[in-house]
């Protein structure tokens, strides 16, 4: 056991649910952002699949300098076709903007499974991205920098 337990969490309740379809060309994250823009969603939770033209993804490396031993690596790219088996993020705020903190399994043509924290602006739609996003209510959901960890991290709060 290590011990200490220490969390940061804020109730909140669910509040609209958006079913939509991420169509061909169409980044993932920039498509998230948007049917949260179009709908006056700040902050919310998604859950996603489909398949991309190709992929570009960071996983975290040893990084003996920094303050927790590790890191984000450089940029992955994955030519496609990639199928996009799961994905889900915190849609969240920085500086009154999105920011979008995102995760997926992705796997290439033959069959190898793969993936990590998606980069905006790197994973194309190829054929569809199905999406559900639920609205998150009485919750700020922030992404800021961290001094203990020296990374930007995500700050649920009142």
């Amino acid at each position: 056991m290590s011990g200490e337990i220490r969390v940061q969490h804020a109730a909140g309740t669910a509040g609209k649910i958006v079913a939509a379809r991420i169509l061909p060309k169409t980044d993932v994250i920039e498509g998230l952002e948007e049917i949260c823009r179009a709908n006056g969603i700040k902050h919310a939770l998604a859950n996603c699949f489909g398949s991309f033209e190709s992929a570009g993804y960071m996983y975290l490396v040893p990084a003996p300098k920094a303050k927790v031993g590790a890191g984000y690596g450089a940029v992955l790219r994955k030519t496609g076709p990639v199928e996009f088996l799961n994905g889900t993020g915190v849609i969240c705020q920085k500086d009154g903007n999105y920011d979008t903190h995102f995760h997926a399994a992705l796997c290439d043509k033959d069959g190898t499974v793969f993936g990590g924290h998606l980069v905006k602006g790197e994973n194309p739609t190829l054929t569809t991205i199905d999406v559900v996003i639920t609205e998150i209510v009485g919750v700020q959901m922030l992404r800021q920098y961290d001094e203990e960890t020296d990374l930007t991290q995500f700050y649920p709060t009142r």
